[in-house]
This record gives structure tokens, C-alpha cells and sequence, in this order.
């Protein structure tokens, strides 16, 4: 069913709220999951942050690239190894993931969104020593945690009228590089930036009271609640240092963290721009 021009204009209205509830604030969206591997997703992502960034909303994009580095790594013939979810990144690894994620995937993604008529700008965590680190954990080799976050890079940028697109690798005062996990990098950004909200693009539609059934989506989570949701197990695996990462966010002062399913098209938008919205939100205080 064709839209009419007269719809067009009723959904315009209804986003005017919203339009001015964001605009000249910060909004931090991670981006990963199946709405970066698909290409059609991918173009429909790219152009939803320029239409965003274009009615004000001050977007910061940042990424991970899993898919891309394995994929060097296996053309280079390393093979990939995780342990509890993260990859095991050896010296000769983390060179080949700075090359992917701040080269190839960084780049591509700043050119997207300016064959859209976007303005980006391409940084990842070793510019302005954005992003210091160190080791995780020795049996991870250089995937690093992240011990202090220089943020004037990103806000010089967004004073420009760019959209800063950061790649998740950290440094050290020794010359290290270490691969971040980008929910992580994502959370203590958002974090430091006082975002008005974050916006987690998952390949899930949102945290579920029974993980093989969308129709339980749990639409709001109070930061009070996730103990209780990890001890019934609605909260579990994989799922445990997302919400962690949401927390964090929350507690160092961003208002709002959204989880969403990236692989809807123009998720973004319906999450910020439309009443329903998608996924869950994360806020702080207490359940009543």
C-alpha cells in the first residue's frame, strides 16, 4: 500500500516532538550485528545518521567490524580463537585488527555516509589518545580495557558539523594497540559525552522474557532490575555484558540506553523519531 502525500506529512508532524527533544544533543549509536554485514541495511543505516544528523541531532557512530577481521585473519592464515566471547589477539593479530577497523571499515563507512550527502569524519581510539588501555586479561593477548577516555577529539568534531565515526582500538603510553570490544567503547563514550541517549544495534528485537518468543519483548528495564533479570535468567549468556554495558552508560549520566534490532529496516529512526519505538530501554531508579 502506497503512502499518500497527506500521510507523509501526518508522519512528518508526529516526528516534530521528537525532532525537538534531540536537537543539539548527543546521541551515541553503536553499530554492529547483521546491519553491518548486509548491504541494503547498511546503505538504509548510513542514510538514517545523515537524515538525523541533518535536523540538528549531533550522532557519534561507533563500530566494531568482527566479520572483516576474521576474514583478513583467515586470508593471512590465523585462525580465530575466543574465549568467553572475545578474540584472542596475539602482536601480529591486533596490527591486522587496527588495519581493518580504523582502515578498511572505518573509511568505508565515513565514505557512505558522505555519498549520502553527510559530513563525517573518521577517528579511531589511538587519535588524541582518545581511548588509553591496557591488557583485559594476559590470556587475551591485546584485547585491552580501557583505563582513561579523552573526549574533546569527538566534540571538536561535532563542533564542526561532522559525524564522528570511531573504530574501537585503544593505546597505551608504550606504543600498544588493543583491540576494544565495542559495546564498551560505545557505553563509556556515551558516557563521557553526557549522550542523551545510546542506541545498541543488536541482531536481537530487544531483551526477552522467553528468548524464543518476540511477542515477551520487555519494552522498559529499570538499572534496579537487572540483578533480578540475571538471577531468573531472562538475562543470560551473551546478553549479560551487553546489559552491563547499558548500565554502565546509565550510571555515568547518560538518560536513556536503547537495545534494537538492527536488522529492521530503519530501526534508528522508529526508535527515536516515532512513538512506539523498538527494542528495550534501559533507565535509571527503581521499578514501582
Amino acid at each position: 500500500m502506497e503512502t499518500t502525500t497527506a500521510q507523509r506529512a501526518e508522519i512528518l508532524t508526529q516526528a516534530l516532538p521528537y525532532i525537538q527533544k534531540y536537537n543539539d544533543k548527543i546521541v551515541v549509536i553503536k553499530y554492529g550485528g547483521n546491519a553491518m554485514i548486509n548491504e541494503e541495511l547498511k546503505e538504509a543505516v548510513m542514510g538514517d545518521i545523515v537524515l538525523l544528523s541533518l535536523i540538528g541531532i549531533k550522532v557519534v557512530l561507533v563500530h566494531g567490524g568482527g566479520p572483516e577481521i576474521t576474514e583478513m585473519l583467515n586470508k593471512v592464515g590465523k585462525k580465530s580463537e575466543f574465549v568467553n566471547g572475545l578474540r584472542v589477539t596475539d602482536k601480529e593479530s591486533v596490527e591486522i585488527v587496527q588495519m581493518v577497523l580504523a582502515g578498511k571499515v572505518n573509511k568505508n563507512l565515513v565514505n557512505m555516509m558522505q555519498n549520502k550527502g553527510g559530513k563525517a569524519i573518521g577517528l579511531c581510539g589511538i587519535d588524541g589518545h582518545m581511548i588509553k588501555a591496557k591488557k583485559a586479561d594476559e590470556r587475551l593477548g591485546f584485547v585491552g580495557e580501557i583505563t582513561e577516555v579523552n573526549a574533546t577529539p569527538i566534540l571538536d568534531v561535532l563542533e564542526k558539523g561532522y559525524i564522528p565515526v570511531v573504530s574501537t582500538i585503544g593505546c597505551d603510553e608504550e606504543d600498544n594497540v588493543y583491540n576494544i570490544n565495542a559495546d564498551t567503547v560505545a557505553a563509556r563514550l556515551a558516557g563521557e559525552l553526557k549522550a542523551e541517549c545510546l542506541i545498541s544495534m543488536t541482531d536481537i528485537v530487544g531483551l526477552l522474557r522467553d528468548k524464543d518468543d518476540p511477542s515477551t519483548l520487555i519494552p522498559k528495564v529499570y538499572v534496579s532490575d537487572a540483578p533480578r533479570l540475571i538471577r531468573e535468567g531472562i538475562i543470560s549468556g551473551g546478553m549479560i555484558p551487553k546489559v552491563n554495558c547499558c548500565i554502565e552508560a546509565i550510571r555515568r549520566g547518560v538518560h536513556k540506553v536503547f537495545i534494537i534490532d538492527g536488522r529492521i529496516p530503519h530501526s534508528i529512526l522508529i526508535e527515536v523519531l516515532t512513538d512506539e519505538g523498538i527494542g528495550t530501554m534501559f533507565v535509571s531508579g527503581n521499578h514501582l
